[in-house]
Parts: structure tokens; sequence; C-alpha cells
């Protein structure tokens, strides 16, 4: 079993706390509370390739303007994160991408894994007049910064958990490499075989992932 360490950032209102409810407990609730400095969640997932396991330790982020200053204290050491809009609110992807330049100047990792994900997609097919966030504006956005992209509804579960499969794909791809070339370096592989077992993070510490 791989493990991981996942935050979710995104403004108030967007959906954040309902996507990782859906994903970890496959439930909605229309009238969920706003999130207060942080949750902690677990899930985990099985991969295509070779059966892997993926376990995500999530941290879910409070998006209210209060709690900004705490968010550094989850995404540090992250191993991926969820940078959540409203495809409904016109100004909610430009603060999505204010949440993508900060991950990007002061997480000191090329292998984080980045996605953004429009949601409430659930309203837009009832009513296409319902969205202000052109898909193709998002999408031309995460192609140029190298981002995975999704529009999911947490509401009907459209798209959730391909959200996180394909997050621990990449995840699972950078540490098969990453253990691969060590291993070659150490001489102790000659046949592009590697262990990829890790240690089980301690989640009681909010800055802690795997290593």
């Amino acid at each position: 079993m791989l493990q991981f360490k996942l935050v979710l950032l995104g403004d108030s209102s967007v959906g954040k706390s309902s996507i990782v409810h859906r994903f970890v407990k496959d439930s909605f609730d229309e009238f969920r509370e706003s999130t207060i400095g942080a949750a902690f969640l677990s899930q985990s997932i099985k991969l295509d390739e070779d059966d892997t396991v993926i376990k995500f330790e999530i941290w879910d982020t409070a998006g209210q303007e209060r709690y900004k200053s705490l968010a550094p204290m989850y995404y540090r050491n992250a191993n991926a994160a969820l940078v959540v809009y409203d495809i409904t609110a016109s100004d909610s992807l430009s603060k999505a991408q204010s949440w993508v330049e900060e991950l990007k100047n002061k997480v000191a990792d090329d292998k984080l894994v980045i996605c953004l994900v429009g949601n409430k997609l659930d309203l837009c097919q009832e009513d296409s007049g319902k969205r202000s966030v052109e898909i193709s504006d998002a999408k031309q956005y995460a192609d140029e910064q190298g981002l995975l992209f999704f529009e999911v509804s947490a509401k009907t579960g459209e798209k959730v958990n391909d959200v996180f499969k394909s997050i621990g794909e990449s995840l699972y791809s950078y540490k098969k490499e990453e253990l691969l070339s060590k291993s070659e370096q150490n001489g102790t592989n000659t046949h592009g075989q590697v262990d990829l077992q890790l240690q089980k993070p301690a989640t009681s510490d909010p800055t802690s992932c795997c290593t």
C-alpha cells in the first residue's frame, strides 16, 4: 500500500468538503456547514496497474478568508493538492488560480501533483445558463500550468472518483520512477522492479506525509 498526503484548497462554498465526502463516504449533504480550520479524512483506492492500493490522507481546509493563514500548515509536505472552483461563479477560477500560484511558489517539490477541479457540474447540466466559467478557459489554464483537470459534480458523484484515481496514478508513477532511479544508482536493481511499500504517515500531524 502507498500512502500520500493530499490537501484540498479553494474558496468558501465551492464544494471542497462535498467532493471529499462523496469520495470517502459516497454521500452528499445539501446543507453541509462550512469547514472550520480543517478536517481530516482518509480513503483508499486500487489502481489498475499492478493492483496497487493508494491510501490518501486528506486534509480538507476551510475556504473562508480568516482561515487562509492556516493553509500552509496543511499543504506543507503534501504530495497532492485539489484546487477547487465553482463553475457557476464567475470569479471562482481566478481565486483557484491564486491557490495554484501559492502552491507553486511555496511548496518546494516539483513532483507535487495539482489537480484543478471545477465543481457543480450538475447545475450546468440542468441549466446551461448557470455556467460562468467555460471549460475551455479552465482546461487551457490547466494545460499551461501542467495541472490535472476535471469538472465534477459532488452532488451526483460524476467524475469524483476519476479525480482521485488520476491523482493516484500520477503519484504512483512519480514514486516508481524515484525508487527505480535510486535502486539503479545503488546497483541494487537490474530488472526494473522496485518495492513501492511505504511507511504510514503520522496522521495526527498535519505537516506529516509519506517519505
